[in-house]
């Protein structure tokens, strides 16, 4: 592959670990911001972000040449926003006569310096840095104009290689000089940038539970050394699709089995081997994964005919990863210990574009060497995990969760109706809420679902009203009042008798108007 030459202000197509390529600007690097050492990368401005980064130059590509093929390949809404702010910067350039004006850095009318504030920076480095100077780049500064997305790296779109798009592989953990971490604008500044080491939080509780968090996930699964062991995964639902197809995309082993086996097919035709029950699964793998849909469900594949149970045998690993109530998760731990099983818990936090992404949260909680053993799993389906102690911890963890989320989905619901029901904008009370306190990822795809009548389920409502159902129980064993999440509950259930079950949890919105 010809080497591609490039200077300040050149628009690019740059490649970030796992996710697709993004339009940016070669700029300028803040001066107190040093190349990383024994790397030729250029700094790179990404178009609707706020995320600049060190990219090698390998993972840079000319803009123009490959537009067409990446407007063709990428749909998202993000990544096309992020295109129209190209285009708005080539209009606005050539309006200044193929110009740039730099405004950073320069005195007002009166002479005083405007300050600049500090760059959300997608770092590849995890040491001290030596001054690189490509003689190539002129001291110019970035003039773009601010997009208005705020949206980071890790949510940019889909996962995985795009077809038709070749770029160097860059493998983080084979390279201790690249890792990839973000810094928001309300963090530190680039010259105290810590390296990601020092940014893993372990937090010792009162309980002794204990939660690993990384600061970035790009860092942690944008390129992962899969394990050796086998990997066994039984439910291939909205969650368990999502999370098998980021496994085998890191390069693990993997077994599948469901209960429609037609679901299995595609995950065949990406690699993946086909267990014809679940005890084959777990009888051929060394560490086997479950993510069904109710305590019953969960019960049933270990407890049942060809079940996980029949396939156990000492020191063979089982991770539960349904979200069921602590009772059910005790239950099955024991039996899975009883035959020299090792058992781990892992619900996970998020939904199915989450999952997609390979951006879950998984809260883990049970033999503590599963956990370790999980690692690269975990890295390559989630963002975070937390280990919380005793099996059971995180059942309950999951639960309380998952209450406040379907309360809070009821009580959006509720709201858009009322600002109906009084004569008030709908579109208008989404665009307030979204600039205030509570906006979120999660405010703004589920409102505007219902704006939209889409009710696709990304996370079934029948599983959040089971979940709240499990919540309030779990009050009532703990002696503790659960008002608010009786309420939503009541409103679900009223959802689900108008055949919304299926629907997404949105679709709450529909017990409200009718």
């Amino acid at each position: 592959m010809a080497t591609v030459h490039l200077r300040i202000g050149d628009l690019v197509w740059g490649k970030l670990g796992r996710y697709p390529p993004w339009p940016g600007k070669v700029v300028s690097p803040p001066k107190d911001l040093k190349k990383p050492r024994g790397k030729k990368c250029h700094f790179v401005k990404f178009f609707g972000t706020e995320d600049h980064a060190w990219i090698k130059v390998e993972q840079l590509k000319p803009y123009h040449p490959h537009k067409e093929e990446m407007i063709k390949i990428n749909k998202g809404k993000r990544f096309q926003q992020a295109v129209d702010a190209v285009e708005d910067f080539l209009k606005k350039k050539e309006k200044q006569g193929g110009k740039e004006q730099s405004s950073e850095g320069k005195g007002d009318s009166k002479g005083k310096k405007t300050p600049t504030k500090p760059l959300k920076i997608l770092e590849e480095d995890d040491e001290d840095l030596s001054a690189l100077k490509d003689p190539s780049e002129k001291d110019l500064t970035d003039s773009d104009p601010e997009p208005s997305s705020v949206e980071r790296l890790g949510g940019l779109g889909t996962t995985g290689p795009v077809s038709g798009f070749k770029w160097e592989s860059s493998p983080v953990r084979d390279d201790p000089h690249f890792h990839h971490f973000l810094l928001s604008q309300t963090e530190k500044p680039a010259s105290s940038m810590e390296p990601i080491s020092k940014r893993l939080k372990i937090v010792e509780e009162d309980t002794r539970s204990t939660s690993i968090q990384a600061a970035d996930s790009t860092a942690i699964n944008g390129s992962i050394t899969p394990t050796d062991k086998r990997i066994g995964f039984l439910g291939l639902g909205l969650m368990g699709s999502g999370i098998v197809s980021n496994l085998l995309k890191m390069g693990h082993v993997v077994t599948v089995w469901n209960r429609t086996v037609e679901k299995c097919d595609l995950f065949i035709q990406e690699g993946a081997r086909l267990g014809r029950t679940p005890a084959e699964v777990v009888s051929m793998c060394d560490i086997t994964f479950s993510c069904v849909s109710d305590p019953k469900a969960a019960r049933d594949l270990v407890l049942g005919p060809s079940g996980v149970l029949q396939g156990i045998r000492p020191g063979k690993c089982y991770v539960e990863m349904s979200t069921v109530d602590p009772e059910t998760i005790t239950e099955l731990s024991q039996v899975i210990s009883s035959r020299g099983g090792r058992f781990l818990e892992a619900p996970v936090a998020g939904s199915q574009q989450v999952s997609n992404e390979g951006m879950l949260v998984i809260l883990a909680a049970g033999d503590r060497t599963v956990y370790e053993d999980c690692s690269s799993c975990f890295q390559a389906m989630g963002k975070t995990s937390f280990f919380l102690g005793e099996v059971g911890n995180a059942a309950r963890m999951m639960l309380i969760l998952n209450m406040v989320q379907g309360s809070f989905m009821a009580t959006i619901a509720e709201g858009l109706t009322l600002a109906q029901a009084t004569g008030q904008s709908q579109h208008t009370f989404l665009d307030i809420l979204s600039q205030g306190q509570m906006a979120s990822t999660f405010v703004d795809q589920k409102c505007q679902n219902i704006l939209q009548g889409n009710f696709k389920p990304d996370y079934y409502l029948k599983h959040i009203q089971k979940d709240l159902r499990l919540a309030i129980s779990m009050g009532d064993t703990a002696n503790h009042p659960t008002p608010m999440a009786a309420a939503a509950n009541e409103v679900y259930k009223r959802a689900k008798a108008l055949d919304q079950s299926d629907n997404d949890m949105s679709a709450v919105y529909r017990a409200y108007i009718h």
